[in-house]
């Protein structure tokens, strides 16, 4: 019902699209990322925030400040702000929100179970999960052997449960095993949440389907860029990629064969919102592709804002509000390291 959503649609949304709305005019601007770049030590940066919203956060922590603790209490905040607005959710929105989330999930569970193959401390690896794809189970995944196990002993109960039906293997795992689990279990994520959006409809089904087309095509790009020069076959690569998205299937087809930077520059290059990406890069060279990515994607999560009655805006936030977290990371970490020379190589400025 495209076009009806504003008779209805504040109903049970209104309150929460407001509430959204009001927390992205509480992101970082230009003006605060040059301030914070320009700062000496992590206890200027903490002064800098302390005029922001995160300043209540911030404000008990004791000098010495590490980079960690600073993240850490970033974060803390984006969890408070999806929580409070979870229990105010009714369906569909408190699904819709529940989805963000499952990435989260994914990762977390990648990272334990990487660490437990390292023989990492499962303590140690629980502190630096991210909060939003915690789960109650979550410290067991330690004790599987193989991807049957993990299903059977931990998973099962979870939400990411329907998704591990194409990773079943008794395979013992291994890092290529724990990464083609990563990829695939993120593929069948996209395409459930890429439906879910569907079912929706109207400006939300509009809006989420080229956010999360986007999402599948960076997501088929770098599985190719990874997999160069690696065991993985073609046909095992094609299998990562998902159904969907500006990509699907011809562009999958090329990238597939693609044997090197340049091939999978010239596949790109064929479709325009993604030629102007790779125009930003030299030839050979994939280091700053991330970032052109990310620049991308903060354009389109910024322009779901301008329109009304519909859940993109909840995604967008979620993801700007991430990336914001990032880049004051990388900031951090260069004041810390004494690298100021370099803080704006990976700063996605956001307005």
């Amino acid at each position: 019902m495209y076009g009806f959503e504003a008779m209805t649609f504040n109903i049970h949304g209104g309150y929460l699209e407001a509430i959204v709305r009001g927390h992205r005019s509480g992101l970082l601007t230009a003006a605060d990322y040059n301030n914070v770049c320009q700062c000496e030590t992590l206890d200027d940066i903490k002064m800098h925030l302390s005029a922001t919203e995160y300043g209540p956060y911030l404000q008990n922590e004791p000098s010495p400040l590490h980079t960690t603790t600073i993240v850490e209490k970033c974060t803390l905040k984006l969890v408070d702000e999806y929580k409070h607005m979870l229990c105010q959710a009714t369906e569909p929105l408190s699904t819709f929100l529940e989805y963000i989330t499952y990435g989260h999930m994914i990762d977390n569970v990648v990272l334990i179970v990487t660490g437990t193959l390292h023989e990492r401390d499962v303590q140690e690896l629980l502190e630096k999960c991210h909060p939003l794809g915690m789960f109650d189970s979550i410290a067991t995944l330690a004790v599987a052997q193989n991807m049957r196990e993990l299903y059977r002993l931990v998973l099962v109960d979870t939400p990411l449960a329907p998704y591990f039906s194409e990773c079943i293997t008794s395979e013992d795992l291994d890092d290529m095993n724990i990464e083609i689990m990563r990829n695939t279990l993120y593929k069948a994520y996209l395409e459930d949440f890429y439906r879910f959006c569907q079912k929706l409809g109207g400006a939300t089904a509009e809006i989420m389907s080229d956010l999360l087309a986007f999402e599948a095509d960076r997501r088929a790009v770098n599985i190719t860029i990874n997999s160069i020069g690696t065991e993985l076959t073609r046909d095992d690569r094609r299998k990562l990629y998902s159904s969907f998205g500006l990509l699907y299937p011809y562009g999958h087809e090329e990238l597939a064969v693609c044997e090197d930077i340049d091939q999978v520059r010239g596949a790109m290059e064929k479709y325009p919102p993604y030629q102007s990406i790779f125009a930003k890069l030299s030839y050979g060279e994939s280091q700053m592709l991330d970032k052109a990515f990310y620049e991308e994607e903060v354009k389109r999560l910024c322009l779901s804002f301008e329109q009304q009655f519909h859940y993109g805006v909840f995604f967008a936030y979620m993801r700007l509000r991430e990336q914001e977290i990032r880049n004051l990371m990388w900031i951090s970490e260069c004041v810390a390291q004494n690298q100021k020379s370099r803080v704006h190589d990976s700063v996605v400025f956001i307005f």
